[in-house]
């Protein structure tokens, strides 16, 4: 019944998707926080940093690791836990899929439709607001400890906006800092 729950629960996250796996965070945080109870807002944040550190879309990895731990978490074995990862994963995969193939069919004859361009145009904004609403999820007490953290973001942010400093050049000092001030 668990396998089933999981594969609804993020199958729904995977039709609702618009915008990428930072738009998804704030769907499956509800989700799995909120509605189910499946992990606590502690092991939410860490499976989203640990999201964030391995290769691979984010919202996908969170799936993951989120249908693994909510498996894990029910004390069933390893293997168990595995097939909970796999549910989670396939089922925020799949409407994507599906979606993909249906507009394949379609783009050819549609693309240059004026009504096709407005909703295309539509979306921009809300996908904004879904990823607005991931950054304010996740700006916790848990991710922003200290003021000292609150500042190492902040240098990120300057060094990546006004020195164009390269992602994992920011990634390597911010943990290099990390590690100095922690």
């Amino acid at each position: 019944m668990m396998y089933l729950e999981l594969f609804t629960t993020f199958f729904f996250i995977g039709m609702l998707n618009i915008g990428g796996g930072y738009a998804m965070l704030s769907l499956i945080q509800n989700e799995v926080v909120i509605v189910h109870g499946w992990l606590s807002e502690t092991t939410f944040t860490d499976i989203v940093a640990i999201s964030q550190m391995t290769p691979g879309p984010i919202g996908i990895n969170s799936a993951t690791y989120t249908g693994y731990q909510a498996i894990a978490n029910t004390g069933a074995s390893e293997f168990m836990s595995i097939l909970g990862a796999f549910t989670a994963t396939f089922a925020v995969v799949l409407p994507s899929f599906i979606i993909v193939l249906l507009l394949c069919k379609v783009y050819e004859k549609w693309r240059n439709h004026y009504m096709f361009q407005g909703v295309m145009a539509g979306l921009k904004p809300a996908t904004l607001g879904l990823i607005g609403t991931a950054m304010l999820t996740l700006a916790t007490p848990e991710n922003f400890i200290d003021w000292k953290s609150f500042v190492i973001c902040i240098a990120a942010f300057l060094a990546l906006y006004f020195k164009k400093a390269g992602v994992f050049t920011i990634i390597g000092l911010g943990a290099l800092v990390g590690l100095l001030v922690y």
